[in-house]
């Protein structure tokens, strides 16, 4: 029986018609870039951090704090563009400087949340046993503790008695480092739990185990394996978890126990100005609140951007 040795013309596709290979990182940045609404919250929140910077380069400290009764409660002007508060404080360049302190407030209380998450979540996982069951208890015995409730209180009791700090020429009042810590200190629970089943799972892959055959210490599993193929979540709950720490801050600080005058902040310009809602200086409360929404409307924007593109398998942006 004759075999037809005929071989099929079939096109051959050369290596650039193809394309090279993306990289894990270029493919993140490609679903990041195709998501419409995560570009905008980032370009959102590029501004914003470009106006606060500009901002207090611009105008100094001195005028976010100078008293002028005689312009007391001035509408927006071409003087004082949004307006002056109850003591004749204008009010745009305290949004400048209460922007710093709310941007530095989340952004601290980020670090040693996620510092903390990272650690606890990726030690109870790795080493398993008792270690696990402890580290898990205390978790879920912080977890118990309503964040809120505590920086109240420890706002109101030690936030006053706290003396002013002064970091990079500028003094702050001693409650702003409560708030940091208190923040930090009740928000990495649930950045644990993730990183500990990441961890779980990738400490049984094959590149671990030729690591430690090859005489790698626990750490550098740790630091140079482990944690950097975790970042995909520990990037995504710092961005979302900058957005909470934000807010909290604002809650405090318009109840009056967290950061304290004469250092300016979103949340305590919105206390001052809760006894003039009624006399019709609007400025005063519209201002900080749009600046607090557009805040948290970009990260968290910015924040769903990072959990699709980090997701490999999201093919919605591909």
């Amino acid at each position: 029986m004759a075999t037809d040795t005929t071989t099929l013309d079939i096109p051959q596709l050369k290596r650039e018609e193809i394309g090279p290979a993306l990289t894990p990182q270029q493919l993140i940045w490609r679903r990041f870039r195709k998501h419409r609404m995560a570009m905008i919250g980032g370009v959102g929140f590029l501004l914003l951090l470009a106006f606060i910077i500009v901002g207090s380069i611009l105008l100094p400290e001195r005028r976010a704090n100078q008293v002028d009764l005689q312009a007391r409660l001035s509408g927006p002007s071409a003087e004082h563009w949004m307006g002056t508060d109850s003591t004749g404080r204008d009010i745009f360049s305290r949004i400048i400087y209460g922007g710093q302190i709310s941007l530095v407030v989340g952004v601290l209380a980020v670090v040693i949340s996620v510092s903390l998450g990272s650690l606890i979540g990726g030690i109870a996982a790795y080493y398993g046993g008792w270690v696990d069951a402890i580290l898990m208890r205390v978790t879920e015995a912080m977890l118990s503790i309503p964040s809120l409730f505590l920086l109240i209180v420890l706002g109101k009791y030690l936030g006053r008695d706290v003396q002013t700090i002064t970091l990079f020429g500028r003094s702050f009042s001693g409650s702003v480092g409560i708030v940091i810590i208190v923040i930090g200190m009740t928000s990495w629970m649930y950045l644990a739990r993730i990183v500990r089943a990441n961890v779980l799972s990738l400490r049984e892959m094959d590149y671990i185990s030729v690591a430690r055959s090859l005489g790698a210490s626990d750490a550098r599993i740790f630091f140079r394996h482990l944690i950097p193929n975790t970042m995909g979540a520990i990037i995504v709950s710092a961005t979302l978890g900058l957005a909470g720490a934000i807010l909290n801050e604002a809650y405090v600080s318009f109840l009056g126990l967290g950061v304290q005058p004469p250092t300016a902040s979103w949340g305590n310009m919105l206390t001052s100005a809760q006894s003039f809602i009624q006399r019709g200086a609007w400025w005063m409360w519209v201002f900080p609140s749009l600046y607090i929404i557009f805040t948290i409307l970009c990260i968290n924007l910015l924040g769903d951007g990072l959990r699709d593109a980090f997701d490999p398998r999201s093919q919605r942006h591909l």
